[in-house]
């Protein structure tokens, strides 16, 4: 996925989202800020939120299920793995990839697993902590080399 289909996707989605919440198209365009008859050329596939505004609604309705059923599962990763290419944060703790996830690999205490809709994968370790993730499948794999490496080290 690049920022084109995730903004395609949330673009095509907003006005599930918001009858998701009942509400109005004047309540929805305050929330997202933009104009009324901006929200109505996006849901009819007139306009586009962009990048800003893509990345707006998604953090801001964040809970929606329509959302996580469209990105498989929470749109935070995608967000920042499309904004920084390569990602890594202070080791969140996951489900461990009950839905959504597909193991792909693992070495030592450490799994890669990739997102059966978005496509990105994600590395976690034995407490199901998320180390990176990326849609660079090359990155990851290094990434994970590296990982292990230092765990063998010890």
């Amino acid at each position: 996925m690049n920022r084109e289909e995730f903004i395609k996707k949330i673009d095509s989605k907003i006005k599930l989202i918001r009858n998701e919440r009942n509400y109005t198209q004047d309540k929805m365009a305050e929330i997202i800020g933009i104009s009324k008859k901006t929200l109505i050329q996006i849901e009819k596939e007139r306009g586009s939120l962009g990048w800003t505004g893509a990345v707006a609604v998604c953090s801001i309705f964040k809970d929606s299920e329509i959302l996580q059923m469209t990105l498989g599962g929470d749109a935070q990763d995608i967000i920042l793995s499309l904004a920084f290419d390569k990602y890594e944060e202070n080791y969140t703790i996951t489900m461990g990839g009950k839905i959504w996830w597909d193991e792909i690999l693992a070495k030592g205490e450490y799994r890669v697993q990739k997102n059966i809709i978005s496509n990105h994968y994600r590395i976690l370790n034995k407490g199901d902590r998320r180390i990176c993730y990326s849609f660079d499948s090359e990155y990851i794999n290094k990434r994970l080399d590296e990982l292990y490496s230092k765990d063998e080290e010890k």
